[in-house]
């Protein structure tokens, strides 16, 4: 038996229904840069740090569309801030901000419905 050697993430996967509205929210109201997109296929990546987040509609590639129901957290330095400017665009949120006692949180929803999170962590 081999060892199992994992040494990174090379992407995260984020389903969506309309490839380009998902595409535009992606790089034009988060602001992510754009990196490639996958040929024909409907799969666009974006650069969140060093993390690259692929936006795909599943049902391309022989999968079910579900949207994530948890989040994926996106690190912000000001989460206030940057909920204030997401709003702004017509962003909606899903409740107020969270203050865990380590980190405030801001949930929200992609094109898709995907939950995504403006997460700053100020404690360890």
């Amino acid at each position: 038996m081999t060892a199992l050697s994992i040494t990174g993430v090379d992407f995260a996967t984020v389903p969506a229904k309309d490839i380009d509205a998902s595409a535009h929210f992606y790089e034009h109201v988060l602001g992510l840069p754009f990196v490639k997109r996958w040929g024909d296929m409907p799969g666009v990546e974006f650069q969140a740090g060093n993390l690259t987040v692929a936006v795909m509609d599943p049902t391309a590639f022989g999968q079910e569309f579900r949207p994530h129901g948890v989040p994926l957290a996106f690190h912000v330095d000001d989460v206030a801030a940057s909920r204030a400017a997401l709003e702004e665009q017509g962003v909606q949120f899903l409740g107020d901000t969270i203050d865990s006692g380590v980190c405030h949180q801001a949930l929200f929803l992609d094109p898709a419905g995907n939950v995504l999170d403006l997460h700053h962590r100020y404690a360890q």
